[in-house]
């Protein structure tokens, strides 16, 4: 079998499986780790792939193939699902021309305050909404000169497989398990409705991308290279990442992982990759350059 990018033998399956007999009173977090430990199943940076493997562990339980302990309620779960939250923000129309409210301000949320404002204005603002991240994120607010509110950005994990991506870097599957965490995936992006200013979302992405490699690295141990994002067709025509110089490589398919006999189950999307560096095609292939 191949799961999570590895592939999984009967020997492996017995091994969880006296694992999780051999420790009763292990819940699946500490599974996850120390089969991270055993298989030395390390990110870029070093640090165990913790959550890559509790998904293995969950597909093997749902597969009848192992015999997972019920599940906790993790503190992130409990972000993720606890009720909204509710902010107070200055609706003014802002529809100046760009230059009067340079410098913008893209930064990211880095105390409770900003990530309450940053959680509410998705939630209430995005078509998506918002419930929490999980694995390795970036969070931005975006600022006017005057300090006014304009929007935020999420960056997170970059998506498993992607055919136009995958042939535009040159991926084969043993490449992408080994070098995915260096790709960032623009999540969300948004400016508030009542925020209408010529150029601003590309000038947005423009800073965004000067700086998220560092950012990444303070805040992750390792940089990123490429960037991702995944937009709707149907309801938005990518004019902004176009704008700034995103470069469009295809289409996903309609269908999600468990999508059968070819239906469309989710909308198209395009999907947009911006380099970093020029070498980015060199250093996806080879964590050691």
């Amino acid at each position: 079998m191949i799961i999570q990018g590895r592939l999984i033998t009967d020997r492996d399956v017995n091994h969880i499986r006296d694992l999780i007999a051999s420790n009763p009173d292990w819940r699946r977090t500490r599974l996850s780790q120390e089969l991270c430990r055993n298989w030395g199943w390390l990110a870029n940076n070093g640090r165990i792939k913790d959550m890559a493997a509790r998904a293995l562990l969950r597909k093997l339980d749902a597969r009848g193939l192992i015999a997972l302990p019920p599940p906790i309620c993790s503190a992130n779960n409990t972000l993720r699902h606890r009720s909204p939250v509710s902010i107070s923000v200055d609706e003014t129309p802002i529809r100046d021309p760009l230059c009067e409210l340079r410098p913008i301000q893209v930064a990211p949320v880095e105390d409770k305050t900003q990530a309450r404002l940053f959680r509410g204005l998705l939630h209430a603002h995005h078509y998506l909404s918002y419930r929490g991240p999980v694995g390795e994120n970036v969070k931005y607010l975006v600022f006017d000169c005057h300090a006014r509110p304009l929007g935020c950005l999420l960056f997170g994990a970059a998506a498993w497989r992607v055919a136009s991506r995958d042939i535009f870097i040159g991926w084969d599957p043993q490449a992408r398990e080994r070098e995915l965490p260096l790709i960032a995936n623009n999540m969300r992006f948004l400016l508030l409705p009542w925020v209408r200013v010529p150029h601003l979302a590309s000038h947005v992405l423009g800073q965004v991308a000067r700086r998220i490699r560092r950012d990444w690295e303070v805040a992750y141990g390792h940089p990123v290279v490429l960037l991702e994002t995944f937009v709707e067709k149907s309801r938005f025509a990518g004019t902004c990442y176009q704008a700034a110089n995103w470069i469009l490589v295809g289409e996903t398919t309609g269908r999600t992982r468990n999508g059968h006999n070819h239906d469309v189950t989710v909308p198209i999307k395009s999907v947009y990759l911006y380099p970093l560096t020029r070498h980015f095609r060199t250093l996806l292939s080879d964590a050691e350059n």
